[in-house]
């Protein structure tokens, strides 16, 4: 029998504004466009959160159906001052029985990416999350998934000595020497921490080419991708993708509200498939080796590399990245619970990957999904941001004697 995990990432970023000082404005307002972010989260909400949770709920009602989320902190807040009737029916799927909510960084940040010995800010933003599961969902969470599946064994240590079973990431070909495929359990190098490999192909099939014209299997059917499923073999298919796939990145017109209602029903015709979720797949397995992902190789589910050069690769995100990682003691010595807020959304992923100079098809994607002109806009804004909050920071310091 091969367990499919399908499981989905929620996120939206706050947006950084065109800054340019403003001393009548908070520090949130400051920095951050609420207007764009409203604009931004409604119209996704209205195109893809209401009808894909609308589909996924009836799904699981005529169906043997499960699948599982990680909601960001961001994406959270913002529903709650947006649309907060939208998160009931997240409460639904919770109490269904058939769906695990994941564990990961309350602000969707690269702090997994800190070289301090302890990760605290990474413990400090993964502990935010699991109290917000609690108060939101009533849910623990015992599988944790990292900003854009970041994975290195130094995470892996980590997320196990913070009481996670199960972590997920990238089921890249270079970690996968000899026989290793990623439609199997591994365990995390020198810990007992489960991890699950994305399929990126079967994944992307959905996910990135299901509207390609260009792609020699359009057009994708459920019944299509249900065959490649149940020939693939393995103990497992991981099926990772973005939520806003539904509606958002493929279009109501090109059919993927259609391919997924039809997807359970083709996937459960064949005798040796079955839907599970990461919890209950891990206890179902045998892991078939080890996987060991140094430092130097970490790994993520970003553009062609599948590594951290997404929101490093160039010299202007690695500055930004490192007067980030700089504050972080004076930050702490404020004592101040927004500046703290503050410096943990300036670590939210996005803010990097706009910055992001690739080109070809990893540029276009990193173009699409930015609100800024260029990268170097981006990054530009960013700096301006970070050193006007830096100068804020010390003035705390000051004003406190500290």
């Amino acid at each position: 029998m091969t367990m499919i995990n399908l499981y989905f990432q929620v996120h939206q970023p706050e947006r950084l504004r065109w800054f340019y000082p403003d001393e009548t404005k908070d520090l949130y307002d400051r920095y951050f466009d609420s207007y764009s972010n409203k604009q931004i989260f409604n119209k996704v909400a209205s195109k893809c959160y209401w009808d894909t949770n609308k589909t996924i709920l009836g799904l699981i009602d005529n169906y043997d159906f499960k699948v599982s989320y990680s909601i960001t902190g961001t994406w959270l807040d913002q529903c709650q001052r947006y649309q907060p009737d939208l998160m009931d029916t997240f409460v639904q799927m919770a109490e269904s029985g058939k769906v695990e909510f994941l564990d990961e960084t309350y602000y969707h940040s690269i702090s997994s990416l800190f070289d301090d010995d302890d990760l605290g800010a990474f413990r400090d933003q993964v502990a935010e999350h699991r109290q917000a599961m609690k108060d939101l969902l009533g849910v623990a969470p015992t599988t944790f998934r990292n900003t854009e599946l970041l994975y290195n064994n130094r995470i892996a240590k980590t997320v196990q000595s913070l009481g996670y079973d199960t972590i997920l990431s990238e089921g890249i070909e270079r970690v996968l020497d000899d026989w290793k495929s990623p439609n199997f359990m591994y365990k995390a190098k020198d810990c007992d921490l489960n991890l699950l490999l994305r399929n990126y192909k079967l994944s992307d099939d959905i996910g990135y080419r299901f509207s390609s014209r260009w792609w020699s299997e359009f057009p994708l059917t459920a019944e299509k991708w249900a065959a490649w499923a149940s020939g693939a073999g393995g103990d497992l298919l991981n099926i990772f993708m973005d939520y806003e796939t539904f509606g958002e990145h493929q279009w109501d017109d090109t059919g993927i509200f259609q391919f997924l209602n039809a997807l359970p029903e083709h996937v459960l015709n064949y005798d040796n498939l079955e839907f599970t979720t990461p919890s209950e797949s891990t206890k179902r397995c045998d892991a078939r080796g080890e996987i060991d992902v140094h430092e130097c190789s970490t790994i993520s589910w970003a553009d062609l590399e599948r590594d951290p050069s997404a929101w490093l690769g160039n010299d202007m995100q690695q500055r930004c990245f490192e007067e980030i990682k700089a504050l972080e003691p004076y930050v702490r010595q404020t004592k101040d619970l927004e500046i703290k807020r503050i410096w943990n959304l300036l670590q939210t992923s996005d803010h990097y990957y706009y910055a992001c100079t690739k080109w070809l098809d990893d540029g276009d994607v990193h173009n699409y999904f930015s609100h800024h002109n260029s990268p170097f806009d981006a990054a530009v804004n960013l700096m301006s941001v970070i050193t006007d909050f830096k100068a804020k920071v010390f003035e705390t310091l000051s004003r406190k004697n500290i």
